[in-house]
């Protein structure tokens, strides 16, 4: 595409067909890290107008700009971490290397989840609130987290990083997401008292031993498995 990388890769997803495009990107590293990233960006747009071209013929008399969805960029080497991934607005990114790929998981398909509910007491509005979510040990489960009797030994160093959109985040120990560890529960809320969490939301944080609401990230976009080692 003339903007010297090789075997360039990004991700489009489109509805109502769903039909993907795969493509991989490798900076070229004679370049210094700003022009690599005007590089990425050029051959992302480029990759966007020219998926049509490389579109079976069924699907490419549907694809049109208001059906190009973003889901993940991923910005850094082929061959290294990326430094930086956003998830689509809307979706909650769980994130668990090596155990698996990362889960990209949609308002829709998080409702299709099995939801427990409970009452919790917020010292901030000095009320008790009813939520109902997905405990975020099933979550983890869904990325192959090392849960039950999986978690021991060096797995014990294991962290989730909890992150809101606004970039505020928290940290929890694997062992306290874990219900055969410790009591409480760690839930991924979709709503409040039976509604939506409106601007808390889709998605909120909740940790029911917590004293105090500090690790109740509202706006939640991202759960990231770690490890201290």
């Amino acid at each position: 595409m003339g903007c010297g990388l090789s075997k360039p890769r990004v991700r489009i997803r489109m509805s109502p067909s769903r039909a993907s495009v795969l493509l991989t990107a490798r900076p070229s590293p004679r370049y210094p890290s700003t022009m690599r990233k005007l590089e990425l960006s050029i051959c992302l747009f480029c990759a966007a107008v020219l998926a049509p071209c490389v579109l079976p013929a069924q699907q490419r008399a549907q694809f049109s700009a208001s059906q190009f969805v973003p889901e993940v960029v991923k910005v850094g080497h082929a061959d290294g971490p990326a430094v930086e991934s956003k998830a689509a607005e809307g979706s909650l990114l769980l994130t668990a290397d090596p155990y698996h790929a990362p889960v990209l998981l949609s308002p829709a398909g998080f409702r299709a989840l099995p939801h427990v509910t409970i009452t919790v007491h917020n010292s901030h509005t000095n009320a008790a609130e009813t939520y109902s979510g997905v405990p975020l040990a099933t979550l983890l489960a869904q990325v192959n987290a090392p849960l039950g009797k999986e978690l021991h030994g060096e797995a014990m160093t294991s962290f989730v990083v909890a992150t809101g959109s606004d970039g505020y985040s928290v940290v929890l120990s694997l062992a306290e997401v874990d219900p055969s560890f410790h009591e409480g529960q760690v839930l991924v809320a979709d709503t409040r008292d039976g509604q939506p969490l409106a601007n808390y939301g889709p998605f909120q944080l909740i940790v029911s031993d917590d004293k105090r609401p500090a690790r109740w990230v509202h706006n939640l976009v991202s759960i990231t498995l770690q490890h201290a080692h």
